[in-house]
């Protein structure tokens, strides 16, 4: 007696580039209507729009927050430097006082040596030594004169800059607050909103929702999924009016007919031709 083996249809992973022709297949071979995807995929565009909509609210605060943020980190991370640099600046005058000692030092040597001189040539070698150290005595003064005058000027900086760094902190606090305030005000709802919309990507394969997500990040104003918009006509009736044409809701093109009757059956996974979102039935 023969055996039917039962195939199992592996799914293809997803692919960023993948056209709309794959997920249109993908939509028509889903074990879930494509009137249902269609739903979740409007109810998920829903929920995205009023996550938006409360994310808004706390406008440019967010990026001022950030910027503030950045500005502080780089205040101090500059009087770092300059902090460090300061401390080379001593180490430099410590080295020159030492050298000056070991200088003063080797002159009072050649000073005495020259109250025992015996020739002219031996006076000669002395005193040439003697101008050597007292040029490098004069370099090693100079090298500290200017060391503090550096850590002068350095320091005068980094105060200016500690007093930025104060106003930028009370600046970023009150920020800080402002925004917490907006963002405790509408948590409750943001969370509830998240959750449905957790709750509409688990109903949602791999493939559509990286299609929707890709979609939704190319639209300026962030919509994935539009309604068809609809053009009328005054009827005799009163009251009365009939469709003439409809446009796709997001970037107001025209839809031809047949494509508009696949839009409102909801069998059909319809892709915008010049924005690429998807178009469903209004009354979905």
């Amino acid at each position: 007696m023969a055996t039917t083996k039962k195939i199992t249809k592996v799914a293809a992973p997803v692919d960023e580039r993948e056209t709309f022709v794959s997920l249109q297949k993908n939509f028509a071979e889903s074990e879930q209507s494509t009137q249902e995807k269609l739903k979740v995929l409007y109810e998920l565009q829903a929920a995205d729009v009023a996550i938006d909509e409360l994310v808004h609210l706390r406008g440019e605060l967010p990026v001022e927050v950030a910027n503030l943020e950045e500005e502080l980190n780089g205040l101090k991370a500059k009087s770092d430097r300059i902090s460090q640099l300061i401390e080379g600046y001593n180490q430099t005058i410590d080295s020159a006082n030492k050298q000056i000692v070991e200088l003063d030092a080797e002159i009072e040597k050649y000073r005495s040596q020259l109250e025992n001189i015996s020739n002219s040539r031996e006076f000669d070698s002395i005193n040439k030594e003697l101008e050597n150290q007292g040029l490098l005595r004069a370099i090693a003064e100079k090298n500290i004169r200017e060391s503090r005058e550096a850590i002068e000027d350095r320091k005068m900086e980094r105060e200016r800059i500690a007093d930025r760094i104060l106003i930028r902190e009370e600046d970023l606090k009150a920020k800080k607050e402002e925004l917490d305030t907006i963002v405790e005000s509408t948590a409750k709802e943001e969370k509830a909103l998240q959750a449905k919309r957790d709750a509409c990507a688990a109903k949602i394969d791999e493939r559509t929702l990286s299609a929707y997500e890709r979609i939704r990040g190319n639209a300026h104003n962030h919509l994935a999924v539009v309604t068809l918009r609809y053009r009328y006509k005054d009827t005799e009736k009163e009251g009365e009016h009939a469709k003439i044409d409809a446009a796709c809701g997001g970037c107001f093109h025209t839809i031809t007919p047949q494509r508009m009757i696949d839009i409102e059956s909801g069998k059909k996974l319809v892709i915008c031709e010049h924005c690429g979102r998807i178009i469903v039935n209004p009354d979905i």
